[in-house]
């Protein structure tokens, strides 16, 4: 399962649900007719997509048995993924990019070996995506995912690596 979104709590009293995508638009979860909340490491429960649209930087939508705000407000936290198998391939190159779910948990070093933390999330700003780095007893350290700062994605190595220093 690739995670492509959260369910951030009820929209209205009519059962909709207020989305934040993980996906490069707002709206491309739309795409896929079906999705599966849960929780990563938990069981996935399918889920037809009835009605969904564009609410500024949130995603809202309508799920099969999903009849009212209290059945929405159930779903608050759940994430939603999509099987592998449906998304479209992408090469570990990155030349197409990267599902934000294979970058969470991966190690950030610096050009000069530090450890920066691992990817906990991701942002997106409007200008760029920006990496949500933590190290266990630090500060959260935003790093943006552009050229001239990430250097190296290595999936297979489960690293990143970037132009970044410990005290930025």
């Amino acid at each position: 399962m690739v995670i492509m979104g959260r369910v951030t709590g009820p929209y209205g009293v009519g059962g909709w649900i207020k989305v934040f995508p993980y996906t490069e638009y707002v709206n491309g979860l739309l795409d896929y007719p079906d999705w599966w909340l849960g929780s990563e490491g938990g069981k996935w429960h399918k889920f037809k997509v009835i009605e969904g649209g564009v609410h500024g930087s949130v995603l809202l939508a309508s799920l099969e048995r999903c009849a009212d705000r209290d059945a929405a407000a159930r779903l608050k936290g759940l994430k939603i993924a999509i099987p592998r198998r449906l998304l479209p391939a992408l090469p570990e190159s990155g030349e197409e990019g990267y599902y934000w779910s294979d970058l969470i948990g991966l190690a950030v070093i610096n050009l000069q070996g530090e450890a920066l933390g691992k990817v906990a999330g991701l942002l997106e700003t409007g200008a760029n995506d920006v990496l949500q780095v933590r190290n266990p007893g630090e500060t959260e350290r935003l790093i943006p995912f552009i050229d001239q700062v990430i250097i190296k994605v290595d999936l297979a190595a489960g690293r990143i690596t970037a132009d970044w220093g410990l005290d930025y």
